[in-house]
């Protein structure tokens, strides 16, 4: 394939995706030296902003602010016990992800979900991103969760690969739904959970420039 994808492309056609699994006989990995999980304290909404515009999860800092509210405010309660940060030697915060619950109210299964995760820029491929999922995992089974769902998308698709090493898989109706878009991930990773979709043309993953 010539062009080179990066690990958060908007040229990619956006498509929704959903993973689930159970939280049985879940994978560990541990952190690299140097680094430590931490949960959210209060005022650490700053933080939690500057990793996610880092990861280019957010274009702006009043983009943050508005998902803060939506996704967590007045919830500083909830977050001790969800919401993790790595920190550096330094004490910088550089990654982030949160036990979650699907806050829309329409997922009525009760299922733990996965939300959020984000490592700095700067950090990514230093080995924090399983370690991190998978301390959260841990989590969300530690507060009575026996499945989690993850919401994510192709822009993103790297983290998607990582979610299915993790045997996270496709949520039936999802495949469905976004077909296409699994198959825009089938094409980039060809990843072997994703044996029964056909991959797409590079001209076919791509957003139309008009």
């Amino acid at each position: 394939m010539e062009i080179q994808f990066d690990n958060h492309d908007e040229r990619i056609k956006f498509y929704e995706l959903m993973l689930e699994r159970n939280l049985k006989n879940l994978p560990r990995f541990p952190l690299p030296d140097g680094y430590r999980f931490v949960f959210f304290q209060k005022g650490d909404r700053e933080q939690w902003i500057n990793i996610e515009r880092s990861a280019k999860e957010l274009t702006s800092y009043e983009q943050g602010v508005e998902v803060w509210n939506k996704f967590f405010g007045g919830k500083d309660h909830e977050l001790t016990k969800r919401m993790v940060f790595i920190e550096n030697k330094e004490g910088t915060k550089v990654a982030t992800a949160t036990a979650y619950y699907d806050i829309r109210g329409i997922d009525q299964s009760g299922d733990g979900w996965l939300h959020w995760v984000a490592v700095c820029r700067e950090y990514q491929g230093k080995g924090l991103a399983k370690p991190l999922i998978s301390y959260v995992l841990e989590i969300m089974q530690g507060l009575g969760y026996t499945h989690a769902k993850i919401p994510t998308q192709t822009t993103t698709w790297l983290a998607c690969k990582i979610y299915l090493d993790f045997g996270f898989r496709p949520i039936p109706k999802n495949a469905v739904h976004s077909h296409d878009g699994w198959r825009i991930v089938k094409t980039l990773t060809n990843h072997k959970a994703l044996a029964d979709f056909k991959p797409v043309t590079v001209d076919e993953m791509l957003v139309m420039k008009g």
